[in-house]
């Protein structure tokens, strides 16, 4: 079943009854509305006097529903993930651990040639020549030795966004744009590797004493061209502030179909067969990822 997103940024109230999310407003607390918990997939918090108890807290947990809390700029700034995501989680954290280097480097190679295939697609989609990537994506080697991903990076941003773009997350306009929608995708990500038993610690390439996510920045890299299109949809419109209006529009990208081996799946749900075939390469089960392609 396809899971439900809730945003809330508005001062409320929110509790648990009957394993559902009540919810009541502050100004009208005799008014409700109730949520089944088996229904919410991710909660976003965005507003500073959202109160929230701690018995629904644990509920949400419980049902491996992501939960975002935002800041006073009501940028993502952290999440809450449960010890408990999978019955077979020790088994899968030991295959995990056991990942020795040939395979990390053969699973980033699979990583980034999805990525940059995914960034021609969208360019051919907006009008751009998407074959301007195929010598990146065509030689990747073990690794990403030559950091083909940087380089086609740069090529593909000033293609989709204009040549003066610049990527750099301290800018406003596209920048705080793609910084939102990145940062709710990669709690989407963050949800289904701890749904399929793996530590989000542990990377695959990216790796950071203070990053706490490494494996999530790994596995949604072939998911950021579906948030690059619904901000390329809002600069179209003219809409390149941060807004609530524009934040809900980002967050549908939740619901974008993806494309797997010719099976449209939602890319909530495409998250977990990502993250579930990453667990049979840890496994040795298989040595291919299934990863996205936009339709």
């Amino acid at each position: 079943m396809l899971k439900r997103t809730l945003v809330f940024s508005n001062p409320v109230y929110l509790s648990l009854r009957n394993q559902q999310l009540v919810l009541a407003y502050k100004d009208d607390p005799e008014h409700t509305t109730t949520v089944p918990i088996e229904d919410i997939g991710v909660v976003v918090v965005e507003h500073q006097q959202v109160s929230i108890t701690l018995p629904l807290l644990n509920a949400l947990t419980e049902n491996e529903v992501q939960v975002v809390f935002c800041n006073s700029k009501g940028m993502p700034s952290s999440m809450l993930l449960g010890f408990e995501g999978n019955n077979l989680q020790g088994e899968t954290l030991r295959y995990q651990m056991a990942c020795g280097e040939v395979l990390k480097k053969q699973l980033w190679k699979q990583i980034v040639e999805s990525k940059i295939r995914n960034q021609a697609q969208l360019l051919e989609r907006v009008g751009q020549d998407g074959s301007c990537l195929r010598p990146y994506y065509s030689n990747v080697k073990s690794g990403d030795v030559d950091n083909r991903e940087g380089i086609a990076a740069r090529l593909y941003f000033q293609r989709l966004f204009g040549l003066d773009f610049i990527r750099d997350r301290a800018l406003p306009g596209v920048n705080a744009l793609l910084n939102y929608g990145y940062t709710i995708l990669r709690a989407a990500v963050s949800r289904a590797i701890v749904s399929s038993g793996l530590f989000p610690a542990i990377g695959i390439y990216h790796h950071n004493r203070s990053n706490a996510f490494p494996l999530a920045d790994d596995i949604m890299e072939p998911y950021r061209p579906f948030v690059d299109e619904a901000v390329y949809a809002l600069l179209m419109q003219g809409n390149v502030e941060l807004t609530k209006d524009t934040k809900a529009k980002l967050i549908m990208v939740l619901y974008a179909d993806t494309v797997f081996e010719n099976v449209n799946r939602p890319l909530s749900v495409g998250l977990s067969m990502t993250t579930s075939s990453l667990v049979k390469c840890y496994a040795k089960e298989t040595s291919k990822l299934s990863l996205p392609s936009l339709l």
